[in-house]
């Protein structure tokens, strides 16, 4: 949040947001934003005068908040996590008092007042990726518009005209840049891989995660990084039930002709139209992907136990 009024930049917290794997709480799942409950009404981004703040839902009305000087993540260059503290609802507004600041969440606005007497007031925004719902351009290859699974292997689309995840296109890639959509479920009590887990394949062996992943740091088994490999240069991911983008291009693995690899392949990555991988060297299979060879490979869009859903997905081959 804003130097001028979070001055002391905590280190030590009595909890970190790790910690809260070792809590448990009844398993809830909500897949859609009307019917998730009083906590995700609360939950979500807001931004205030050269601030941001990232609130994470808990479970039984418990929440972490994230506070940033400058802006969001994302949203400016140099945005800096400058505190964090918890907070309990309390019927709609959710109370925090903690790490040198006392406020509320209530209607919209977080409203905070520190030990010196400075409040500031940030308000309620919805972020929304600057390529959502981008039109296949001229060439590309529609992978899923809505009205069936015909390009998918076991695909199932639901009442909502949504893919579900556990699904490979039929047809296999080499050289492409692919655009996909994806919302990921809002499920409070989970933690961790469990919260909302998924991942899009690239030639069914290089995996860029999926994961709610709002709010945390940002490694390479996080939203956005190139599973166990690479983290993102900045975490990009919205809160959950939010309509996400990833825009990837990517260009495979070179292999000689006596079948030694050349080359690793190479990925840029912009989630929710955020920049999050430069052309980053894979520099080989990852989680549950199939081994490095010349040939092509499908998208895989991997089923993990959890209710992911993704839309709007083309794909334009590199000749």
């Amino acid at each position: 949040m804003s130097p001028r009024y979070f001055l002391p930049i905590l280190l030590a917290l009595p909890f970190a947001f790790a910690a809260f794997a070792e809590e448990k709480a009844p398993e809830e799942v909500f897949l859609e934003p009307e019917t998730a409950g009083p906590d995700f009404a609360i939950q979500g981004e807001y931004v205030g005068d050269n601030c941001g703040a990232q609130v994470i839902a808990l479970g039984g009305g418990k929440f972490h908040i994230v506070g940033w000087s400058k802006g969001l993540p994302g949203t400016v260059e140099n945005a800096e996590k400058k505190i964090e503290v918890d907070a309990q609802r309390d019927g709609e507004k959710a109370m925090f008092d903690g790490s040198g600041w006392k406020g509320k969440i209530e209607a919209g606005q977080l409203i905070g007042t520190n030990e010196e007497g400075r409040t500031l007031e940030l308000r309620h925004t919805l972020r929304e990726s600057p390529t959502l719902g981008a039109k296949p351009p001229a060439g590309a290859i529609v992978l899923f518009d809505g009205t069936n699974a015909d390009a998918w292997t076991n695909g199932h689309v639901d009442e909502r005209k949504l893919l579900g995840g556990g699904t490979k296109s039929v047809q296999k890639f080499g050289d492409f840049t692919l655009h996909v959509e994806f919302r990921t479920p809002f499920k409070p009590a989970a933690r961790g891989q469990a919260r909302g887990n998924s991942g899009v394949y690239l030639q069914d062996r290089y995996e860029v995660q999926v994961l709610d992943s709002f709010g945390l740091n940002g490694e390479n088994n996080e939203c956005g990084g190139i599973y166990t490999k690479v983290k993102p240069r900045v975490n990009a991911c919205f809160p959950p039930l939010s309509w996400q983008t990833y825009d990837i291009d990517f260009e495979a693995a070179h292999f000689d002709a006596e079948g030694k690899k050349a080359r690793n392949a190479v990925a840029t990555v912009r989630h929710n139209g955020i920049l999050i991988h430069d052309h980053v060297e894979i520099s080989g299979s990852t989680g549950g992907g199939q081994p490095e060879k010349a040939d092509p490979g499908p998208i895989q869009l991997q089923g993990h136990g959890n209710p992911v859903f993704y839309r709007n997905i083309w794909i334009v081959e590199k000749k």
